[in-house]
């Protein structure tokens, strides 16, 4: 009869160190492990071959409970966990700014709550940040591993409880799973590597080895039926090797594939789809090798790579964070020596939490104590999410309050800006709800008379505007996604990213914006257009002028609004943060890059002055440039919230400059 809980197995926990070493390595030092990320990969075949090996030991003694199962799964993931989150709670409160510290809210909820995967896919696009500043983005794999954990083992229970074929099903759910990931990662790669439903035949592949580990017999019974029902030649049930090779050979071989996966997977390649393959596989035939085989025996199996085995989950856990927070701090990649302490540090860590939390707390009572981490991991779970609503605690905080109004303007691209109910409810579009992200303000719950089109780059200059007294009388409207030239029909396509402007969607977004505009010419009088194309290319420009007569028909007077700079600083290296050794960036600039964009622009002015001559143009970087020198920072205060948008700060200064402006060019519009 086999076993409830499998025999220990320290080359298991070697191949562990394996992983863990792999991920820690590449993310301390990605230029020297460019592949390392693959041990998660490792990881999920571990973790499918031992729990299932347990489900199906405990399923043929008649004594599984599903109770039990998560009791164990809430004691071995949980204290680590706890610890951890916590830690970078506390940590977050005096080290990050309060946008940063309020994503940090969202995914301590997110990792407590075993959906990371889930929240950084929605996360992921042309308005994330960068990875290095999420310091729990490591929680992905734990969210998948626990999602699978909770469907599994039910699964597997009801399918018992029916007499069913566990191995078809097993091999079933992990070819249909494997088949979704070949058919997702080239048209979303991003989808493939974070959903659940493309990543479980990794842990499956685990599942599969297990049983045909426990019950060799029945896989060669399966085939046997497969044969006559489809009347081939018959697999004798005696058949002595059911892994076709030696049991070194596939120790050796793979070694020879995970090696492989880490030289040859880099960033860039279409990850998992077929390439997963490499560290599934190998872990697979290093596991299924048994334990006694030379690899195995000598190299998985030593005391040290056992030793890092064994505090492989809190070294993972705690790595991450500690170098992420480091990132933040000092505003840039810290030095070698630097991560090399960090990564130490991480170790003396993942051995004190094993030692003093993990082990004590495995020796407790099964059912008091899981109840006790689970009644915790909610109450952290909703720290988070409060932290979060609450905007990252800004007005508790005493060092963001020191600095209180230039911190508040790191809010990151999408803000309050974005969108209000008055606009969605009296201009609904049915298909932004497919959208990642959707622009649509309006001041008031009339028709507009002030438009701005574009894409973000538009929709901040509604800050300033709405706020600005001498724009008062208008009901202005921001609204849209992507440029706003007409659309090439000819680039047009039915692939689809997480971009609002992906596929045919700039099609679907101009036929309800010019239907807008056609259904409120009456009351629609300024248009304002900020640019994001190649505005240098002819084609362009063409386009551009199409949508400009559109606009004109209409009887709207348009005005284009210059690219605002871009600046390749950080804007949040211009402040002095907690705990960083670096000195602030003066964050000056020559007027270089302004001359490039008035460059930029003059081809289309010039163009313009001829075929549609009532068309002005406003420079907004005059705010930025003063005394032959461009600044990211004005009195103290930030211009930018992040690395591509103007602050809000910025947005009133721009609206105060375009009133003066438009009193000198436009007066009828401030009169």
């Amino acid at each position: 009869m086999v076993s409830s809980h499998p025999k220990y197995r320290p080359d298991i926990d070697g191949l562990r160190a394996i992983a863990v070493l792999s991920v820690v390595g590449f993310h301390a030092f990605p230029g020297l492990l460019k592949g390392g990320f693959i041990g998660v990969d490792i990881f999920f075949v571990i973790s499918g071959f031992l729990i299932s090996s347990i489900i199906f030991g405990s399923l043929e003694q008649n004594n599984f409970k599903i109770t039990d199962f998560y009791s164990r799964r809430i004691r071995r993931i949980f204290p680590s966990l706890l610890l951890v989150l916590l830690s970078c709670f506390l940590l977050g409160w005096f080290a990050l700014f309060a946008n940063e510290y309020k994503q940090l809210g969202k995914h301590i909820f997110s990792g407590a709550s075993f959906i990371s995967n889930i929240t950084l896919w929605t996360e992921s696009g042309y308005f994330d940040n960068s990875a290095e500043t999420k310091p729990l983005l490591h929680l992905w794999s734990l969210g998948i591993e626990e999602q699978f954990y909770i469907i599994w083992p039910l699964l597997l229970y009801f399918a018992w409880k029916r007499k069913m074929n566990l191995l078809s099903i097993v091999i079933a759910v992990c070819f249909i799973s494997f088949a979704l990931n070949i058919g997702r990662v080239h048209r979303d790669v991003i989808g493939a590597f974070y959903a659940p439903q493309t990543r479980f035949w990794e842990l499956l592949l685990g599942s599969l080895l297990a049983y045909l580990t426990l019950y060799p017999q029945n896989y060669f019974a399966f085939v046997e039926k497969l044969n006559l029902k489809f009347k081939k030649t018959t697999v004798h049930s005696n058949r002595p090797n059911l892994f076709l090779i030696s049991p070194n050979a596939r120790s050796a071989l793979g070694g020879i594939l995970i090696i492989l996966g880490i030289l040859f997977i880099i960033k860039g390649r279409a990850f998992p789809g077929w390439w997963a393959l490499l560290p599934c596989g190998g872990a697979a035939l290093i596991i299924s090798a048994g334990p006694n085989t030379w690899f195995n025996r000598h190299v998985l199996s030593n005391k040290i790579l056992v030793w890092f085995g064994l505090i492989s989950f809190p070294l993972y856990l705690w790595h991450w964070p500690i170098l992420s927070f480091a990132r933040i701090i000092e505003s840039q990649v810290p030095s070698p020596k630097t991560r090399l302490f960090l990564i130490l540090l991480s170790i003396v860590l993942a051995w004190l939490t094993f030692e003093f939390i993990e082990k004590p707390i495995r020796r407790r009572g099964q059912k008091k104590i899981a109840i006790t981490l689970l009644f915790f991991m909610a109450m952290v779970g909703c720290i988070g999410l409060y932290c979060y609503k609450e905007n990252g605690f800004f007005a508790a905080r005493p060092f963001v309050q020191y600095t209180e109004k230039a911190y508040s303007q790191f809010v990151g691209p999408l803000w309050k800006y974005t969108k209000n109910e008055t606009c969605l409810k009296r201009f609904p579009f049915a298909k932004a709800k497919e959208y990642s992200w959707w622009f649509c303000m309006l001041t008031r719950d009339e028709k507009p008379n002030l438009i701005l089109l574009g894409d973000s780059l538009a929709n901040q200059l509604y800050a300033g505007l709405s706020q600005n007294s001498v724009f008062s009388k208008y009901n202005i409207l921001s609204i849209g996604t992507c440029d706003p030239a007409e659309v090439d029909k000819t680039k047009l396509t039915k692939d689809y990213t997480r971009s609002p402007c992906s596929g045919d969607r700039p099609l679907h977004q101009q036929q309800f914006i010019n239907q807008l505009i056609e259904n409120n010419a009456d009351s629609l009088k300024y248009a304002i257009l900020s640019l994001s194309g190649s505005i240098n290319d002819p084609s362009y420009i063409s386009r551009l002028k199409k949508r400009v007569d559109f606009l004109e028909k209409n009887h709207i007077k348009v005005i284009v609004f210059l690219r605002p700079l871009h600046f390749d600083t950080n804007i949040q290296k211009c402040f002095s943060r907690p705990f960083s050794s670096t000195p602030p960036a003066t964050c000056e600039f020559s007027l270089a890059q302004r001359e490039e964009i008035e460059t930029l622009f003059k081809p289309i002015r010039e163009s313009f002055a001829k075929s549609n001559p009532d068309v002005l143009f406003f420079d907004q970087n005059d705010l930025f440039c003063k005394g032959g020198k461009c600044s990211m920072v004005y009195n103290g205060m930030p211009l930018m919230r992040d690395d591509v948008h103007i602050s809000e700060y910025a947005s009133i200064k721009v609206s105060k400059l375009f009133a003066k402006w438009a009193a000198k060019h436009v007066p009828e519009m401030v009169g």
